[in-house]
């Protein structure tokens, strides 16, 4: 496990697509239960070197109805991003993760995580990755057709504030997809 890490920590397959040097973010460990599948670390988990070390990671949290010693404990929780480095700002937020990242070692790290019970995929992105042919055409109906994805995936919005507006629009995810992501999540803590 520690030289997977400290290969992937290496890494600097898309360093001239970046705006600062390579420093992939994530996190966990051979014991980790729950993956998270996610886009991209922001500008403050770069600062920091914290995934979801932001107000998308409160969300976030505030959704599994855990704490942060809970979340960034690799026995719990494994992080793993579509892109593991900074895109860059874009226009309107964000540069979508680079493509490099998840078809050069995704499949390694899963394989590395005997463990895992559920894998959440956090956006598009990562649902598009895991899903394939099983996705529907939009997110929304990843997120709202969940159960078609278990017992190994669940498709989740991003927790960004940006998608408040989704949120808003979307009222039955935080009515039946939030209570049933947090039974989910403790079915598969308790094994």
């Amino acid at each position: 496990m520690d030289i997977l890490l400290e290969k992937i920590s290496a890494c600097t397959i898309c360093s001239d697509f970046l705006p600062y040097a390579p420093k992939p973010i994530l996190s966990f460990s051979k014991q980790s239960k729950i993956l998270i599948v996610g886009q991209a670390p922001g500008q403050k988990a770069h600062d920091s070197g914290i995934p979801w070390n932001d107000a998308s990671g409160d969300e976030l949290r505030r959704w599994l109805n855990v704490d942060k010693a809970q979340f960034y404990d690799t026995e719990i929780f494994g992080i793993v991003p579509m892109g593991f480095c900074f895109p860059g700002r874009g226009k309107s937020g964000d540069l979508p993760p680079r493509p490099e990242c998840a078809p050069k070692w995704h499949a390694e790290i899963i394989t590395a995580l005997p463990d895992i019970r559920l894998i959440l995929l956090i956006g598009a992105y990562a649902q598009q990755y895991y899903l394939k042919e099983r996705s529907f055409a939009t997110l929304t109906e990843n997120v709202s057709h969940y159960q078609t994805f278990l017992p190994k995936f669940l498709p989740l919005v991003h927790p960004s504030p940006r998608n408040r507006i989704w949120q808003k629009k979307n009222p039955w995810f935080e009515a039946e997809i939030i209570p049933e992501l947090r039974a989910i999540v403790r079915k598969a803590l308790a094994g």
